[in-house]
């Protein structure tokens, strides 16, 4: 018990540090031949098990398949290898000296840079508090010693293949949120107005008591609710004076262009709405589709309240930073006039009136 409690701070601090250049610059190569029907590189499986024998049968059985397999004879090993090797599945046992199955599962589930990566657990213990533990620390899979080797195959390429369509997945987002830095960069006087989003967007859901895939989606749409300011030429996006009709109508383009972008990919649908509509009204007076208050998503209208704080509290070239107390004024004002969720306005004032100065941007 006293070697796992120092191995385990030791092994997250490896994962924290080298994953991060490693996985960061990893790119997606495709390669003309298939293997076991995959189109593109050959899959990597890292074999874990301190059991010599076992570990040569599934290694065996893996390689029969035409999978390149790497092995690991202990928790602390595996780790390393999974940094170094960045496999795309692990069959993992359980029962492991020093450090068990469980214990490498967590770790690398809670890391971002390892946590796709499918683990199926290879163990003798058929019992259902096992299994509970191992589902609980984010196991995919598990196998049963002595294992079938069709059952193997069957269970590994299904994980194989799930796990890619999830790494397209993420590179997409990832993709999605440099597109949306890029344009933060066109307008050097917004600062860092996307990160400033991304810290109230969590703080002030988490006031709200919204669940967690809410503040989640108020956390990107704080990266992604201009992005449609990519169609946006320099010369209306980055003008200082007054808009014209003309310039005022190709701007508002941007949240229906945000839309086109990000509608494709299923995990933003909760996004979308945020993009989409932060601009409406209460009274109707707001655009793209002018809404009339609560016809307007609800996530829109909370993002809508802290863009417009964090916009206010901070300098733009047509104004001077406001302290919080004047920024607060402006928006009852405009909730006044019909512009603003009152009930909303009214929470807002109160978790605004919570926070010290540090609080209001992102450590």
């Amino acid at each position: 018990m006293q070697q796992q409690t120092q191995i385990a701070p030791l092994l997250t601090n490896i994962l924290v540090s080298e994953t991060h250049d490693l996985f960061v610059s990893k790119t997606v190569q495709n390669q003309g031949s298939t293997v076991n029907s995959f189109d593109s590189d050959v899959p990597r499986i890292l074999v874990v098990d301190d059991h010599a024998a076992s570990r040569m049968t599934a290694v065996a059985l893996l390689a029969m398949e035409g999978y390149q397999v790497i092995e690991a004879d202990s928790g602390y090993t595996a780790i390393k290898l999974v940094i170094q090797k960045q496999p795309d599945l692990i069959l993992l046992d359980v029962m492991m000296p020093e450090m068990d199955g469980y214990q490498v599962c967590e770790l690398l589930k809670q890391n971002e840079h390892t946590r796709l990566i499918p683990v199926i657990f290879i163990t003798a213990l058929n019992d259902r508090r096992s299994r509970i533990r191992g589902i609980e620390t984010g196991a995919d899979d598990f196998l049963t010693k002595p294992f079938d080797r069709v059952e193997l195959a069957a269970r590994v390429k299904s994980l194989i293949t799930q796990k890619r369509l999830n790494e397209d997945l993420d590179h997409a987002e990832q993709v999605l949120f440099s597109i949306a830095r890029a344009i933060e960069s066109r307008d050097p006087n917004t600062g860092n107005h996307c990160e400033r989003l991304v810290h109230l967007g969590k703080t002030f859901g988490e006031h709200l008591n919204l669940t967690r895939n809410q503040i989640r989606d108020l956390m990107w749409g704080g990266f992604l609710h201009d992005i449609g300011k990519v169609g946006i030429p320099d010369a209306v996006l980055l003008k200082k004076g007054k808009f014209t009709a003309e310039e005022w109508d190709i701007m508002k383009q941007h949240v229906l262009i945000g839309e086109k972008i990000c509608q494709p990919l299923r995990s933003m649908r909760g996004v979308i709405p945020i993009i989409r509509h932060h601009h409406e009204r209460w009274d109707g007076s707001g655009y793209p589709d002018g809404l009339i208050k609560d016809d307007i998503p609800y996530l829109a209208q909370v993002f809508q309240v802290i863009d417009i704080f964090d916009a206010l509290i901070n300098e733009r070239p047509y104004k001077r930073a406001f302290t919080p107390e004047e920024a607060l004024a402006v928006m009852v004002d405009e909730t006044a006039k019909g512009w603003r969720n009152p009930k909303l306005m009214q929470q807002f004032i109160e978790f605004i009136c919570c926070f010290k100065d540090w609080q209001l941007s992102p450590s």
